[in-house]
């Protein structure tokens, strides 16, 4: 592919070259570029993509993205760009042929519910015959083939090729998790999303590398609405009128109030055998009985959302309720056999937000006791940890405070900022820097009727400490204390 073909979307200005010079590929990252390939320098925080030029061109790259003023030899191309980021999403686009005008493309962003919600969708447009392609926090899905995902939103190049595969193997959809820092950092930039879908927003990522403030953040959030079709938004959050700010599209609401294109009316909860769930009313545009095998009201906005999207998409009533039926998604409300006497359960609730509104819902079944295990992550706001404890001994029975994932950070450091916030509630707690034996003493000294959850890593299957992942799954930690307990 020619240079000017990769660059006939983007915004520049020649410097030095050839715009008919030959391309083999696009690259962002210096130890990877091959020869032939474009090369878009990105100014990152901790390092600058200029400073790796002479290692680009000892690999033989001929041609050069760049934002400031450079040295490089009379026989590469060179072109100035104002965002390299956006430059490196459009170039990837051009150079996989624009693969998501290839698909029916949803977008979904908000604090919290993204997953769940992609996987809703995922399953419904499946379910109808749509070959669907994910994206996400859990995994990334092409065809038949699963792959770890390291961003909810990954860098633009891979985002492209992720399209261009799904394309070729026959998909028609792909639903993705839109992050913030997804939107902020240009990853999803040049994609006219046919829906974009907002779920909610609560301060969340404020903190050293992610968001300077909740402004930010909630700004960052909006940009979808202005590159997508359709915007289909949660109309009982406190955001959504300043998320909309300046959008484009036509817009969409969901939700329990009056007015709502899809609103849940009749909400009710139930529980049988160690499930939980919620029924309610669908109305609006469509109207039918809903039943969902998720617990509490954020499974009612959940599904309202994917309603929403898989209706605007032709899907089939029965084809929904029967996603609905039988959801289940790794680390969101995820139930753990255990025993009959009591729940177990394992969920991401890693924020404020998402912990509050967990541990609500939970109580909200009658519990004998409810008992939340969780730690916070390291190289994190601080704030978290005192919101989260705080939150933990008001709503639970029982808080044990233990370690995430500590980074950098000591783990009895971060384990004290959580007691501080759990001291300033009322509930009893205890302390257990090792994440498997907290999980054990919660199983060991579980009582009938507990509804017992272990929070904060959710899908994740590692530990991070020092720049090192460990293996730690919750789910097999749990399985291993009954085993040795012989529950």
């Amino acid at each position: 592919m020619k240079l000017k073909q990769l660059l006939e979307r983007v915004a520049f200005s020649w410097v030095q070259g050839d715009p008919d010079t030959e391309i083999t590929g696009v690259a962002y990252d210096s130890r990877v570029a091959d020869k032939g390939n474009l090369f878009v320098c990105i100014p990152g925080t901790v390092t600058d993509g200029h400073d790796y030029i002479p290692m680009a061109l000892a690999h033989g790259v001929s041609a050069f993205v760049v934002t400031r003023e450079v040295s490089v030899p009379a026989g590469a191309a060179v072109v100035r760009v104002e965002d390299a980021r956006e430059a490196l999403a459009v170039c990837s686009a051009a150079w996989f042929g624009y693969p998501a005008e290839k698909l029916t493309t949803v977008g979904i962003t908000g604090t919290k519910g993204k997953t769940t919600t992609a996987y809703m969708v995922y399953q419904m447009l499946n379910g109808a015959g749509i070959k669907t392609g994910l994206i996400g926090t859990v995994e990334n899905i092409i065809g038949d083939e699963h792959l770890p995902a390291s961003h909810s939103t990954p860098e633009s190049y891979l985002v492209q090729k992720y399209f261009s595969e799904m394309v070729e193997r026959g998909c028609k959809a792909v639903v993705m998790e839109v992050s913030s820092q997804g939107l902020k950092l240009k990853r999803v930039a040049g994609i006219v999303y046919d829906i974009g879908l907002f779920t909610n927003l609560e301060p969340d990522h404020i903190g050293p590398r992610e968001h300077e403030s909740f402004e930010d953040y909630l700004e960052c959030k909006g940009l979808l609405f202005r590159q997508c079709r359709l915007g289909l938004v949660n109309a009982d959050d406190a955001h959504t009128e300043q998320v909309l700010r300046g959008h484009t599209c036509k817009v969409l609401a969901f939700g329990m109030g009056e007015g709502c294109d899809y609103r849940a009316e009749e909400v009710n909860l139930h529980s049988s055998s160690g499930k939980m769930g919620v029924a309610y009313r669908l109305t609006g545009k469509r109207n039918f009985p809903v039943v969902v095998n998720i617990p509490g009201a954020f499974s009612v906005y959940n599904s309202l959302a994917a309603i929403g999207v898989a209706s605007e998409l032709g899907v089939s009533e029965d084809t929904m309720l029967a996603c609905l039926r039988t959801i289940r998604v790794r680390g969101r409300v995820e139930l753990v056999p255990v025993s009959e006497n009591y729940t177990v359960m394992v969920d991401y609730a890693h924020n404020g937000m998402a912990l509050r509104s967990l541990l609500t819902t939970l109580r909200e079944y009658e519990p004998k006791r409810l008992v939340c295990v969780f730690g916070c992550g390291g190289n994190r706001s601080r704030e978290r940890r005192f919101e989260m404890g705080e939150i933990s001994s008001r709503l639970a029975d029982l808080t044990i405070a233990t370690s995430d994932n500590p980074r950098f950070e000591e783990p009895q450091e971060i384990l004290n900022d959580i007691i501080s916030g759990i001291e300033k509630g009322p509930g009893k707690y205890v302390a257990i820097i090792d994440r498997k034996e907290a999980i054990r003493y919660a199983l060991e000294h579980a009582e009938p009727g507990d509804c017992i959850v272990i929070a904060g890593k959710g899908h994740e299957d590692y530990q991070e400490i020092k720049g090192v992942k460990y293996p730690m799954d919750d789910r097999e930690m749990i399985q291993r204390a009954a085993e040795e307990l012989a529950i």
